[in-house]
């Protein structure tokens, strides 16, 4: 189960790659720009932190890093283009995501020694 999990997180954030960098009239639109992005990088945050339970804080970092060097690379593209906020949004909601996942986690272990 665990590698299945760990798949998906890798796959999400291949997706994050791919979506973020392609030219914007490629992105598929799918709700409102701010929620697709806190919902994509909350889905990464909690799939990431749950793929990697014991190195959790490393795997917040690695969603935060994901999300800014993200934003920041769009300044190399043509047609995009990073901002502060979009990276808070992606950012908060990777952290939210994840310590979701790990809180998650945390009920589950205590539920399991009982």
């Amino acid at each position: 189960m665990l590698t299945l999990v760990r798949l998906m997180a890798w796959v999400v954030a291949i997706g994050l790659v791919a979506v973020t960098l392609s030219p914007l009239e490629a992105r598929p639109v799918l709700a409102p720009p701010t929620l697709e992005r806190a919902g994509a990088y909350a889905l990464f945050g909690f799939l990431l932190v749950l793929s990697y339970p014991r190195r959790w804080g490393w795997a917040l970092l690695v969603t935060v890093a994901l999300a800014g060097g993200l934003e920041a690379a769009q300044g190399l593209t043509v047609s995009r283009h990073g901002r502060l906020i979009d990276f808070l949004v992606k950012g908060g909601a990777a952290l939210a995501g994840g310590l979701a996942a790990q809180g998650m986690h945390l009920l589950l272990t205590r539920r399991a020694v009982r």
